[in-house]
């Protein structure tokens, strides 16, 4: 009998063992090709990106935690809607202070302008927001010993992608561990998607392109020419 509850215990220590060295074999190759696709020019780049995406999704669904795990249920979504409207207000103080500093530039059109300039950059700020929650955060959470580190390595490792933009760098870093604690706490990753949409646009029309190189960062960042290019920040994010 003792020999037999022994045997268990070992095999369920061993089953452990084998999932975080899953866990941490998953981030280094998904991180690995994130940043390889940062760091590396054109056309390869292209390559990596599409290689980037099989490699993660194909990860994610060999891990595959459930819906209510990743975030993507109707429960709590109200109860974090108080985020998206401090993403509105924060937004709103921006626009406003640009618009003293004469750093505000809209696209022309309107509000139709603005949603055909930046439908897209809102959709790849929600793949982020997944990316950093479901693959990156869910990962950590099993690997290191509590919730407050987990969400600090899951920060770190989102802010380093955007390396070495001098803007998005440090407030990647914040949001990210701010978006960590939040998710820990609601498990919901819709109000947390479109703050991220809300404020990445808001950088994208109030920091001038100079300052940011149009929201660029790794080798993008780098080799930015400093002219006056239209703020197309999905084209050239991580």
């Amino acid at each position: 009998m003792a020999g037999s509850i022994a045997s268990g215990s070992g095999g369920k220590s061993s089953a452990a063992g084998r999932g975080r060295r899953r866990d941490g074999v998953e981030l280094a190759v998904a991180y690995g090709l994130i940043l390889a696709v940062v760091w590396t020019p054109r056309p390869w780049q292209r390559v990596l990106w599409w290689v980037a995406v099989a490699a993660v999704a194909i990860l994610t669904a060999a891990s595959f935690d459930g819906l209510r795990a990743m975030g993507l249920r109707r429960a709590n979504f109200f109860r974090s809607l108080w985020v998206v409207g401090m993403a509105l207000a924060m937004a709103a103080i921006a626009v406003t202070l640009a618009g003293g500093l004469h750093t505000l530039h809209l696209p022309a059109g309107g509000p139709i302008g603005l949603i055909a300039n930046y439908w897209a950059y809102a959709l790849w700020a929600c793949v982020q927001q997944f990316l950093l929650q479901c693959f990156f955060l869910s990962r950590l959470l099993r690997l290191l010993p509590n919730a407050k580190a987990a969400a600090l390595a899951a920060s770190a490792v989102f802010a380093a992608a955007h390396l070495p933009n001098p803007i998005l760098t440090p407030i990647t870093f914040v949001w990210g561990l701010f978006a960590c604690l939040v998710f820990i706490r609601y498990r919901n990753l819709y109000p947390l998607a479109l703050a991220h949409a809300i404020l990445g646009i808001a950088i994208a029309i109030t920091v001038p392109g100079a300052v940011d190189h149009n929201m660029r960062v790794g080798l993008g960042y780098l080799t930015y020419g400093h002219r006056i290019h239209p703020a197309h920040p999905a084209s050239t994010q991580p």
